[in-house]
Parts: C-alpha cells; sequence; structure tokens
C-alpha cells in the first residue's frame, strides 16, 4: 500500500530476512486512527511519500535468517513493529523483522486479537500504570473503541470505586456496559457532565482519560472533580486554553499528558504483550472485533475509522 491522498496497493518482491531476522507471513494488520490522521495530512507528523502504513502485524513465521532462532519456524507471533524503531510497513503480505522482536501467541488467541492488542492494548495498560484506576472513579471516552473498550476492562480488574464510559450512540454504550462498565453516558448529549456528578455524588470523575480530542476536551473539565486528573491522550488535539487551565489550578485538578511510545522499553513490550496476550486467551480480557477488510480494501478501513462507524478494533486480512 502506498499513502498518497488514497491508498492504493502495489506488488512488490516478498522480503528476504537478513542476518538475525525472520520473514513473517502477515494474517492481520492493525489499523489505528492516527494513520488515518496521517493520510489526510491532520498528524503531528507528515512522513515522506510513498510510505507502506502499519505498524502492528500478527502472522505466522515462514523462514528464519542466518542467526535466527530456527525453532521460531512456523510459530504464531505478534510483532510490535512501533516499539522497535519501525513506524510503517505493516499494510503488506509480508514482513521481515528482527527475530527477538516477535511475541509468541497463545494457541487460543486469534491473529485479529493479537493485532487489537498491541498499540491499544499497551497504551490502555500504561495509561492505567500512570494513573492508577484504584478507589477512583473513572470516565473513559471512546469508550467502545480500541483503546476504551480495553481501558474501561483493565480500570475494573485495578479496582476502580466505579467505571463510567463515555460514547456516542446507544450501540457504543450497549458495549461498553456490556464489557463491565458500571455506567455509560452520551457525551454528545447537552448537560452529561451533570450525569457524571450524580452518579458520582455530585463530585464529577476523579480521573478521566480523554482521547476523543477538540471540543470534548474543554467539555470534560465540568465533569471533573475536584483534585482530579484530565489524562490527555488525544495527541495533541485538545481545546484547552489559558483560562481552562487557570479554572483547573484553582480546583486542584491536574493535566497529565500520555504518549505512549517513551514509556517502552523491548523488555517490558515483550512482557507486558504477553500478559495481554495470555488475559485475552483466558477470557479475562475481550477484544472487540471493529471489522475485518482484505488487504487491498484498507482506504475502507479508513474511512470505517474517519466515519466513526467502526467499535472495536478494525484490521486488515491479507
Amino acid at each position: 500500500m502506498i499513502l498518497r491522498a488514497t491508498l492504493e496497493p502495489v506488488e512488490l518482491p516478498v522480503p528476504e530476512p537478513g542476518p538475525g531476522e525472520v520473514l513473517v507471513r502477515v494474517h492481520a494488520a492493525g489499523v489505528n486512527f492516527f494513520e488515518v490522521l496521517m493520510r489526510a495530512d491532520r498528524y503531528a507528523v507528515t512522513p515522506d511519500l510513498p510510505m507502506f502504513p502499519g505498524v502492528e502485524v500478527a502472522g505466522t513465521i515462514e523462514r528464519a535468517g542466518t542467526g535466527a532462532d530456527p525453532s521460531l519456524f512456523g510459530r504464531r507471533v505478534g510483532v510490535p513493529l512501533f516499539a522497535i524503531g519501525r513506524g510503517s510497513g505493516g499494510y503488506a503480505e509480508f514482513v521481515a523483522v528482527d527475530g527477538g522482536a516477535v511475541v509468541l501467541l497463545p494457541d487460543a488467541l486469534c491473529f485479529a486479537a493479537a493485532a487489537a492488542l498491541m498499540v491499544q492494548g499497551l497504551s490502555a495498560l500504561h495509561l492505567l500504570r500512570r494513573s492508577p484506576a484504584k478507589n477512583k472513579n473513572v470516565l473513559v471516552s471512546a469508550a467502545a473503541g480500541g483503546v476504551g473498550s480495553l481501558l474501561v476492562q483493565l480500570a475494573r480488574r485495578d479496582g476502580a470505586k466505579m467505571v463510567i464510559a463515555a460514547a456516542s450512540s446507544d450501540e457504543k454504550r450497549g458495549l461498553a456496559l456490556s464489557l463491565g462498565t458500571d455506567h455509560a453516558v452520551d457525551y454528545t448529549a447537552p448537560g452529561w457532565q451533570e450525569d457524571v456528578k450524580r452518579l458520582t455524588g455530585g463530585l464529577g470523575a476523579d480521573i478521566i482519560h480523554e482521547t476523543v480530542g477538540g471540543a470534548f476536551s474543554k467539555a470534560a473539565l465540568d465533569a471533573l472533580a475536584p483534585c482530579g486528573e484530565l489524562v490527555l491522550a488525544a495527541m495533541g488535539r485538545f481545546g484547552l486554553g489559558a483560562a481552562d487551565v487557570e479554572d483547573m489550578l484553582d480546583d486542584n485538578q491536574s493535566i497529565k499528558g500520555f504518549s505512549l511510545l517513551p514509556l517502552l522499553t523491548s523488555q517490558g513490550v515483550r512482557e507486558d504483550l504477553a500478559e495481554l496476550f495470555e488475559l485475552a486467551a483466558a477470557g479475562a480480557l475481550t477484544v472487540i472485533d471493529g471489522g475485518r477488510f482484505p488487504l487491498h480494501q484498507a482506504a475502507e478501513a479508513h474511512r470505517a475509522i474517519e466515519g466513526r462507524r467502526a467499535v472495536g478494533k478494525v484490521v486488515l486480512v491479507p
């Protein structure tokens, strides 16, 4: 796939694994919202063209290069390309990567679920590590999305006093409730913040995980408790002004930024993904299938995400 104004399929030779590398046949490639923004030149980083999107894949190892572990041949693996300095290349039938970068998949975990647990799963995990949910009232925006649907479940496991899902449709709110949230509110409805305050005894949420951006950032402040924490994970798209920050300081509230990549280490990624994979394989963490598209329909997958038609994780299936 080449990134221009649109995504176009192209034919290229199968990559040859170099020393220490393995060749992975891709069975699922994750599609992320930041890739949609990047394609439309609305992201913080504008890549040189042409480029091949995709930062997370799952598949089977077809061949091992010189010096790679031969026992990896045929194994089912996840490959977090973003965590090894590869910001592209996943929308493909094959990828060649360092053999030490792959993470083995449990037999009970499908490839699509594995792809969903990389960017989104690690984001949800690290959001909670940065802002522990134990004994807190937690509000999760976009709660039916890839990150949100995992975050509400992990917050519950982390001992949150109350988990409130914010989502834009009955279907999405119903999905969030099915995942174990205590309550769901429509953040597109006027006065939704009062619903949050009512549910929390008039106080508001102790922690708000803000992944929507824009006007929602400012609106969320009315649902934040005194001494509460607004966690901004919308990649610079928040809509707060100086006056909003001053009001937060008056209420002893805080803003916490979130960026995944600086939090990752090679060993930590492997351990965290192994934990997430095992939770999902055991049924302790539900991964929502947001739709599967053939590789040549990558543009349609982007449109589904951009149009907010998708819930959970969208993947490409070569």
